[in-house]
């Protein structure tokens, strides 16, 4: 699929299961953001909208006044973080990299990389500019 010019409608049908869609205050930023510490590639920045894929699928980014008519405008914070009580999970994402990148990014490294052996996975707890975790993993 060719994500700099497919119709809206022809994505919407293409995604199945579960789906993530983040909004965001500054869409162009929470993507430079997610390609430079993590590594996504990004298709159709806009002020408003963003589409980014980790190991095929796609992550959306929606800028709040895309919202103007949608019930969650309403419960959205007018300042502070948007993503407290979300952790997104990419796995294949190298967590030590990850955490190196993440300040100069403009990101947070909330738990630096570490070993999980419950879990079987190496992994570091990252936030984004808009306050919402990432949590880059590997395989040990």
């Amino acid at each position: 699929m060719d994500y700099e010019t497919v119709p809206a409608a022809t994505f919407g049908h293409s995604l199945t299961a579960v789906s993530v869609n983040l909004l965001c205050r500054d869409v162009p930023a929470e993507a430079a953001f997610l390609t430079t510490v993590f590594g996504l590639t990004a298709h159709r920045v806009s002020r408003d909208f963003a589409i980014l894929l980790h190991a095929g699928q796609p992550l959306q980014l929606h800028g709040d006044g895309t919202y103007a008519s949608h019930p969650l405008l309403a419960l959205l914070p007018e300042s502070g973080p948007l993503g407290a009580g979300l952790e997104i999970r990419l796995h294949e994402a190298d967590p030590d990299l990850a955490a190196a990148r993440a300040g100069a990014a403009g990101g947070i490294v909330l738990q630096a990389p570490r070993d999980k052996p419950a879990h079987g996975l190496r992994e570091a707890v990252i936030l984004s500019p808009s306050g919402y975790a990432f949590v880059p993993s590997r395989r040990i």
